[in-house]
């Protein structure tokens, strides 16, 4: 199974906002920390907020922290609210699919039970899990300071400021 990019962003917002729970986090800062779209990340923190993972404070000074413990986050519920894919293959919904062999195929439920581990397995741990080695997540995405200068990163970000220059 592969998660989307949806989901993957999903995650890494709550872990960046649990490791800097001191402080009110933006999107800004995340999207800078982690070289991914501002954009993307609007609408990944807007579901993360319905979903009532992350509160937020709008307007200057405003960013998001953890609306819960992160122990009280746990993995699989975060998966399952951020993806958008309800079957993993074409048979699973039998509105729609169109497989001929679907009757005599044994292939879905194993499909079935791998998944159902996946989630099992996320549903056995909390973004508490993931916040163990906190002190080493906060070096890895801290940010440049102002005014000192950065080697040019090869992510993303920087191969679309290359494009566009």
């Amino acid at each position: 199974m592969r998660l989307t990019t949806f989901s993957d962003y999903g995650l890494r917002v709550l872990m960046y906002v649990g490791a800097h729970d001191d402080r009110l986090a933006t999107i800004g800062e995340i999207a800078q920390a982690y070289d991914i779209s501002e954009n993307h990340l609007m609408k990944v923190v807007h579901r993360l907020a319905q979903c009532g993972y992350v509160e937020t404070a709008r307007g200057r000074g405003g960013g998001m922290r953890l609306a819960r413990a992160p122990r009280d986050i746990n993995l699989g519920e975060v998966v399952r609210r951020t993806e958008d894919r309800s079957h993993l293959v074409e048979c699973f919904d039998p509105q729609t699919s169109g497989c001929r062999i679907a009757p005599g195929c044994t292939l879905k439920g194993l499909l079935g039970e791998a998944m159902d581990a996946f989630f099992q397995v996320l549903d056995s741990h909390s973004l508490a899990d993931l916040l163990v080695t906190r002190p080493k997540l906060v070096k890895l995405l801290a940010l440049p300071r102002r005014g000192a200068t950065a080697a040019p990163s090869g992510g993303r970000a920087a191969r679309g400021r290359q494009r566009a220059g």
